[in-house]
């Protein structure tokens, strides 16, 4: 969340936040109930000061002082009962309509909604030219037997899988090549829970927008869609030492969806499925803008060194503001092409969220001069599975429906060049 003090100091600011990433809220009534909860507040500290005087008072006075002292303490006391439940929830509905106050997007981030209103920003490697007929990647797997996606459905419904064989070990293999980079490049290997508290939800912004895509488990306990959930939650309420930042995590963890509203759009195969799996990069640095950019530019240049690695064709993506998600500063996308859609397929996001996320989940470290401050958070997907695998399996299959294993993937499938036809 925003700061309140921020957003009352800069609410033109805050506005255009509001209009240019399409959120529903009504701002005048924020700042109005702002307004009104500080009025409150005083008018409730003073009378909570007047009683204390009062009791100190009542202790020193005379009996014939003492009854008139104790009839005004009571009549104090019973205004403190009319007023501090309306406080209370007053304060309750300016922390909920908080919670849905965006983050001020970069100035040089494209305005619009919509792909259409996307900037590209490079490419990398040339779409795959064939000499056959080329397969999509469900016609690969059930061409192998490495997918049951017919008996899948009947075990746990639509949008389900299940891989076998080759292309089990492919996936496991993309796990821990994407684990092994990052921790070369400092980062910690955290598997964290699938499951979360609702708090945790609300730290990286998941709730209150975008409850209907979570499964809920039990009362107040959810199923995670990213291990950025449980990576962004783990300091919570703790105050760091400037000495432990930046924090580097390389989270892994099962993943879950209901891609609620999503009826249509990449239902076949390995597309959009309900249970998937994510190594998830997550920093928390210095409350710094310059910093966070450099963090940026790193798990940026982390996850394309992965995706040439696997020798992907892919483009980067800067997201507009309607597109990027209302915690973001900025929000870039990597596309990797799919050829048998021929267009480029989203596979990779990197986000900077500034202390969005850090006052929603309470992430805080005391900088060199003695100040508690809010850290910076950023987070990006390393290999997210089994997507990764459609434009994998389709890019590098060849005539006989095998697939050609790209050198660095190779140590970690026993030094196979392709996988069988």
């Amino acid at each position: 969340m925003l700061d309140m003090d921020f957003i009352a100091e800069r609410p033109d600011a805050v506005k255009r936040a509001i209009e240019t990433k399409g959120i529903e809220l009504d701002l005048d009534r924020l700042l109005a109930l702002h307004g009104e909860v500080k009025a409150a507040l005083v008018k409730v500290e003073q009378l909570r000061h007047d009683r204390n005087v009062l009791s100190k008072e009542t202790g020193k006075a005379s009996p014939d002082q003492r009854g008139e002292l104790i009839a005004k303490s009571k009549a104090v006391g019973e205004q403190l009962r009319e007023l501090e439940p309306a406080l209370r929830e007053q304060q309750e509905q300016l922390d909920t309509l908080l919670l849905l106050v965006p983050n001020i997007p970069g100035a040089d981030e494209p305005v619009g909604f919509g792909e259409e209103a996307n900037v590209e920003l490079r490419r990398w490697g040339d779409a795959p030219r064939f000499s056959f007929e080329p397969r999509d990647h469900v016609d690969l797997l059930e061409q192998h037997g490495w997918a049951e996606f017919e008996r899948a459905a009947r075990l746990a419904g639509s949008r389900t899988y299940a891989l076998k064989g080759a292309a089990a070990l492919l996936e496991f293999a993309l796990w821990r090549m994407a684990i092994d980079h990052l921790v070369a490049r400092g980062f910690t290997l955290v598997g964290v829970p699938a499951l979360a508290r609702e708090a945790a939800f609300v730290g990286t912004g998941h709730f209150p927008a975008g409850r209907e895509d979570v499964y809920q488990v039990e009362e107040g306990l959810y199923l995670s869609g990213t291990a950025e959930v449980g990576l962004n939650y783990l300091h919570s309420g703790e105050i760091l030492a400037a000495g432990d930042l930046p924090v580097q995590y390389c989270g892994f963890s099962p993943c879950f969806r209901r891609e609620a509203g999503a009826a249509g759009r990449d239902v076949r195969g390995l597309l959009r499925v309900h249970q998937f799996f994510k190594v998830e990069q997550y920093v928390m640095c210095r409350a710094d803008e310059q910093e966070s950019a450099r963090w940026f530019d790193t798990i940026l240049a982390n996850a394309e060194a992965l995706v040439r690695a696997l020798e992907l064709p892919y483009r980067v993506i800067r997201l507009c503001t309607g597109e990027m998600g209302m915690g973001k500063v900025r929000a870039w996308d990597i596309e990797c092409w799919l050829p048998s859609q021929q267009r480029f397929l989203e596979t990779h996001t990197v986000s900077e969220l500034y202390d969005w996320q850090a006052r929603r989940a309470g992430l805080r470290y005391r900088d060199e001069d003695g100040k508690v401050r809010h850290a910076y958070t950023l987070n990006n997907t390393a290999i997210a599975t089994p997507r990764i695998l459609a434009p994998f399996l389709e890019t590098h299959q060849r005539e006989d429906g095998s697939i050609s294993v790209p050198a660095a993937l190779r140590p970690y499938l026993g030094g196979s060049e392709v996988l069988p036809g």
